[in-house]
């Protein structure tokens, strides 16, 4: 039975720890299927006669509908309860998953990812909100976080080399491995606690500027950068994205429920981990699209062998994540920010500036780098926004969190294919991409420095 404005039940240590692993493998799969197609990209664009701009909607499908609907989805986490409106996604995840395995053509493709996005969308503020309702103790609350944020950073940096290892079987297998993990997130989820629910009235207008703003920025993104592109059609598509931006906004200071509710971004740490968010999937989204790319089309790896050269990427996320709270504890949330950040910057200018000669295992040192950042970013400036925010507020600031990351994440496929496809070389456009990636880190590094040690949670 749905629970309004009361107080949560005490959550045993069992249920707890199911929450929490079906809240984990929720987030990896999400964050994995956001990754993995990366490696497979030239082998759907020979298979399925697709050039970079269907390649681009290949991956931006994904990111542009799980960023649209998030806003909305993290409204249905508080309205239906966190463990009904997870179920649900991870449903619709499966089946799209399904759907993307058997596509028979491209098109069939992009539309199966997009219903992978919506699900996607589902899932992320609901594993947020139900890990923040499954551990009431501020420190166990962090270790939680912590460990849930490993799933996706594992995702991150492995989805490259499970994808290599998957390809050359079929590329299909990419989205059909989600079949069975998504089965065993569901059994691990019947076992967790009933959530907490809140009256969170739907924002329709707020929602369909939202979409209508994140969708014209990024088609007119891709389109400025196609081969078949219109100037006049990309510009109007970018201008009206703009001014339903503006419409939005406006939107959400007069509605009597807006999707954003003024409590959600009231505290500067709030405001500044939304940016962390945008601009950290800038490079860490962006890399993979572009290295993938690289190593195959400009180097002649195999997708197997361009899964190795991610290793390094890989196994620092997966070493360091678990003990990133420690960290925390130990040198502040802000310092592993700020120092992440400059990594990330300091790895993808060593990219950048690489000699086309330069041995394949020096670049797949260099983004050991922008590997070290996800540890180092992801878990603290999640645990800073789940404290600056009202616990019944959770699942509507999760949204907002995750809408600014896969729209950093969805716009730098955009530009950075843009600017492979314009620019006079390959290269030159990858060096600018990752250049542009590097300048808004730096920015962002000193943003994060205005970040303010996090308030100690208030028991209900």
């Amino acid at each position: 039975m749905s629970v309004a404005a009361s107080p949560a039940p005490a959550v045993s240590k069992s249920t707890a720890q199911a929450t929490l692993i079906a809240a984990l493998l929720g987030f990896f799969v999400i964050t994995l299927d956001a990754v993995v197609v990366n490696v497979a990209l030239p082998t759907l664009g020979h298979e399925l006669g697709a050039n970079i701009t269907g390649l681009q909607w290949v991956v931006d499908g994904y990111t542009l509908a799980f960023a649209a609907l998030l806003l909305s989805a993290g409204a249905l986490t508080d309205r239906l309860g966190a463990k009904r409106s997870f179920g649900l996604g991870v449903g619709v995840f499966v089946l799209a998953s399904l759907a993307c395995g058997l596509a028979p053509n491209l098109g069939s493709l992009i539309a199966a990812r997009f219903a992978q996005g919506v699900g996607a969308a589902v899932m992320m503020p609901s594993s947020m909100a139900l890990i923040r309702q499954a551990y009431a103790d501020p420190v166990k609350q962090v270790h939680a976080i912590a460990l849930w944020a490993m799933g996706g950073a594992v995702a991150s940096t492995s989805g490259p080399v499970i994808g290599g290892l998957l390809v050359p079987l079929d590329w299909r297998w990419i989205f059909l491995v989600n079949l069975p993990v998504g089965l065993v997130t569901l059994w691990f989820l019947r076992h967790s606690a009933p959530s907490l629910t809140r009256v969170a009235p739907f924002d329709g207008w707020g929602q369909l500027t939202a979409m209508i703003a994140m969708g014209c920025l990024i088609y007119g993104a891709i389109d400025i950068g196609s081969h078949d592109s219109h100037p006049v059609l990309a510009l109007l598509s970018l201008t009206v994205a703009v001014l339903m931006f503006a419409l939005f906004i406006l939107l959400q200071r007069r509605g009597a429920s807006p999707m954003i509710p003024p409590a959600v971004l009231q505290a500067r740490n709030a405001r500044i981990s939304m940016v962390v968010g945008f601009t950290f999937m800038v490079g860490y989204f962006g890399l993979p699209f572009v290295m993938s790319l690289y190593f195959q089309q400009e180097r002649g790896l195999t997708a197997a062998a361009t899964g190795v050269a991610f290793l390094p990427m890989m196994l620092i996320g997966l070493m360091l994540t678990p003990f990133t709270s420690r960290l925390v504890q130990r040198f502040s949330a802000r310092k592993l920010i700020t120092t992440g950040l400059l990594c990330m910057a300091g790895g993808l200018l060593a990219i950048a500036g690489l000699p086309m000669s330069a041995p394949i295992w020096v670049a797949s040192a260099l983004m050991f780098l922008v590997g070290l950042a996800g540890p180092l970013i992801a878990p603290p400036i999640t645990a800073v926004l789940l404290s600056s925010v009202p616990n019944a507020l959770t699942g509507t600031a999760s949204g907002v969190f995750n809408t600014s990351r896969q729209v950093g994440g969805a716009l730098a496929v955009a530009v950075f294919g843009a600017l492979l496809a314009q620019s006079s070389s390959f290269i030159s456009g990858l060096r600018f991409s990752l250049v542009l990636a590097a300048v808004v880190a730096l920015i962002t590094a000193v943003i994060s420095l205005r970040l303010q040690p996090p308030p100690r949670p208030q028991a209900e």
